[in-house]
């Protein structure tokens, strides 16, 4: 495990808690670098959403909780949020959550010429996920995904 993951892992198993306790369920947790600053992300849903003051009380009681075990050695911000309407599929758990809702995705490489597709995430494993694609089942290979998000229906 990286760094990197083991730095996600223990910040979720710290916000595990905090989230109980506050009533919402954690999404996501990524440290990534962006533009040269390291960002430390926590995303929070429950059933109706999250608002601002949900995400500021989870933000101050996990800043604590991160200054107490002062485990990263990098600088970093701390980000709090909802993961959104169009929000990334990465995890199993997220791929099971979607089951029957409309994805758009995009592949590294084009298949027959293309690399974005949409349609209903029908099936997934640890190495696929199937698409249906204007009826017809697509099957997508993990690794080939560059991005998996629910489709924003405007």
């Amino acid at each position: 495990m990286s760094r990197k993951e083991n730095i996600e892992r223990k910040t979720e198993e710290m916000l595990a808690p905090i989230a109980e306790q506050i009533g919402v369920e954690i999404y996501d947790v990524e440290f990534v670098k962006e533009a040269g600053e390291w960002y430390l992300r926590a995303y929070i849903d429950r059933e109706g959403g999250v608002d601002i003051n949900t995400c500021v009380d989870v933000s101050r009681a996990l800043s604590d909780e991160l200054d107490k075990e002062d485990f990263i050695e990098e600088a970093y911000t701390l980000e709090v949020s909802s993961p959104g309407l169009g929000r990334t599929l990465k995890k199993d758990r997220h791929f099971q959550h979607s089951i029957g809702m409309e994805i758009d995705l995009k592949t590294f490489q084009p298949i027959d010429g293309v690399k974005e597709f949409s349609g209903i995430l029908k099936a997934f494993d640890k190495d696929t996920i199937t698409v249906d694609i204007n009826g017809e089942d697509k099957i997508f290979q993990r690794k080939e995904l560059s991005v998996v998000r629910l489709a924003l229906d405007f």
